[in-house]
């Protein structure tokens, strides 16, 4: 029983190092490739927890398709390095984020600090979806109960290619 809990660990830690490394790092390709590390990084820990339908949809999906959209966004635009201003220094902005952030960091703690989590159960147990399967379970779903999401997240992922195409031309 110990070799799962370093496993999970060691890819949590590496998790953490990615994403500090998305927000860290100044060029916005190193920030994408660190992206693409931390989604394929999520979907070896859903592995672990046995989703495998959402460990392949998290690699397909966002290490894949999102994931040459922003490439395929950064490149069209042709973001360039702009010059690193004083660290020391604090804007409002900076503060704000600042402030966010640890709200949020905060809500985390507090959320696996509780014994109990609030909320009702839904109609899905875990030995319904075991009896099921996760693929059927979630394809149902998506294409049931959630299809107005579904699609309106594509329309959404349209608009911003529609987006990037228009301010690329704008430059040109």
């Amino acid at each position: 029983m110990l070799w799962p809990w370093v496993t999970f660990l060691i890819l949590a830690f590496l998790t953490l190092f990615t994403a500090i490394m998305v927000v860290v790092r100044r060029n916005p390709i190193h920030s994408a490739l660190f992206l693409v590390a931390n989604f394929f990084l999520i979907a070896v820990l859903y592995l672990l927890l046995g989703s495998s339908f959402i460990a392949i949809a998290q690699v397909m999906i966002y290490a894949g398709a999102i994931m040459m959209l922003i490439i395929f966004t950064i490149m069209l635009i042709s973001v360039e390095e702009t010059e690193r201003a004083s660290p020391l220094r604090f804007s409002p902005v900076k503060v704000f984020g600042i402030v966010i952030t640890s709200l949020l960091f905060l809500e985390l703690v507090v959320g696996v600090g509780q014994k109990v989590l609030p909320g009702k159960l839904g109609s899905f147990t875990p030995e319904r979806i075991r009896a099921l399967g996760n693929v059927q379970t979630v394809g149902g779903l998506l294409m049931g109960k959630d299809l107005l999401p579904f699609e309106v997240a594509s329309v959404i992922l349209l608009v911003g290619i529609i987006g990037a195409v228009i301010l690329a031309k704008r430059e040109r």
